[in-house]
């Protein structure tokens, strides 16, 4: 099994239980890493024998544009299209963090860690 990783996507979004957070919006930063069976592709150098960053990024973007109450559901949807669409890949990790939450306190942010596999 091998790793193909995406560090410190940097979005905006509207995600949160309050209402100004769903209408003023917030900076996230996403992080995921995959694993698959990456031999093919390194043999072949064929895009389609891989799990293709750039679709993984794609699916970062579209399903951070849906409002969410909670980061946990924003990463599940990202897992669950990512194990959707990209065939090869076996398991993963998502990690969805808000950064500067409104909490009342001093912190850089927080963030959910969401594994996933088939």
């Amino acid at each position: 099994m091998h790793t193909v990783t995406l560090e410190n996507i940097r979005l905006y979004a509207h995600h949160g239980c309050l209402e100004e957070e769903t209408v003023i919006g917030s900076d996230y930063r996403v992080d995921v890493e995959v694993q698959a069976p990456l031999d093919k592709a390194a043999n072949s150098d064929d895009l389609e024998d891989t799990a293709d960053y750039v679709t993984i990024h794609h699916i970062v973007k579209e399903e951070m544009k849906v409002p969410s109450k909670l980061l946990e559901h924003v990463a599940r949807r990202i897992a669950v299209r990512i194990l959707d669409e990209i065939s090869i890949v076996q398991k993963g990790k998502v990690v969805v963090a808000k950064v500067n939450p409104p909490i009342g306190g001093d912190v850089a942010s927080v963030s959910v860690s969401y594994l996933f596999s088939r």
